[in-house]
């Protein structure tokens, strides 16, 4: 089983699909500016080069014109590939700064409610909604999560964050939870890609062997397919603009 470091993890999270909430005290924490090569989706210096404006779509084109300097500006400040923050933006809102989900996720990088106010209160601005705060919180928020799964090989830990930032980090950890169960690697993308369809309420009696009640720690979950989808949308964006971009 996961270590109760994990579990401790769980218990202070609120789990929300989309850009999901940590506690005020882990969003605190800082992160320390970089410099270096390009890893996974991290990086440590932020690249100097224009976008190829003759290889990518107008959509993008535009935004990496609009907004190009500040993703680049946080992206390197948190340690992130640029190319991965704008990818991401483009499966979150599809470049639209007035984007708003069912749920209530708003903004080019579709930060929920709960996690748009305690971001708020880190960076002290009145809310989320200015698209260069949205962006900043936006990077902040997927830099926090990768930094959760300390140990995993790149590819897997980008994988995890983004799956992360998709469903929420509870059910990351209740994957793990179930991936550990079979014996098979938690910090392993492939083992989450098997594990997260188990935590739907028609695998009740399993759960009941993982958690002793039957379900998971942080509820059922039956959206798996849309996270999985998520990760690889996400996943070949970015692939593309490593491609076209510089």
């Amino acid at each position: 089983m996961l270590s109760k470091i994990l579990f401790g993890f769980v218990m202070v999270l609120i789990v929300f699909p989309g850009c999901t909430p940590l506690g005020d005290g882990a969003l605190r924490k800082s992160v320390a500016d970089r410099e270096g090569s390009v890893q996974g989706g991290v990086v440590k210096k932020e690249s100097e080069s224009d976008a190829d404006e003759t290889l990518i779509d107008p959509a993008t084109r535009s935004i990496v014109r609009s907004y190009g300097s500040v993703i680049k500006h946080y992206a390197a400040r948190y340690g992130l590939d640029w190319r991965l923050v704008l990818a991401t933006m483009k499966q979150e809102s599809r470049f639209s700064p007035e984007a708003k989900s069912h749920r209530g996720a708003t903004g080019l990088m579709q930060i929920m409610p709960v996690t748009s106010e305690e971001l708020s209160r880190v960076f002290e601005v009145e809310d989320m909604s200015h698209p260069n705060d949205n962006i900043r919180g936006g990077v902040y928020y997927l830099r926090r999560l990768y930094d959760l799964f300390p140990g995993a090989q790149d590819g897997d830990r980008l994988k995890l964050a983004l799956a992360a930032y998709n469903a929420g980090i509870g059910r990351i950890y209740d994957a793990q939870d179930l991936a550990a169960y079979f014996h098979q690697n938690p910090l392993a993308w492939e083992s989450i890609k098997d594990a997260l369809p188990l935590l739907s309420r028609r695998h009740s009696i399993l759960h009941r062997n993982v958690w002793s009640q039957d379900r998971p720690r942080s509820g059922w979950f039956g959206n798996s397919g849309e996270t999985l989808r998520y990760v690889e949308n996400v996943m070949n964006n970015y692939d593309d603009y490593r491609l076209m971009l510089n």
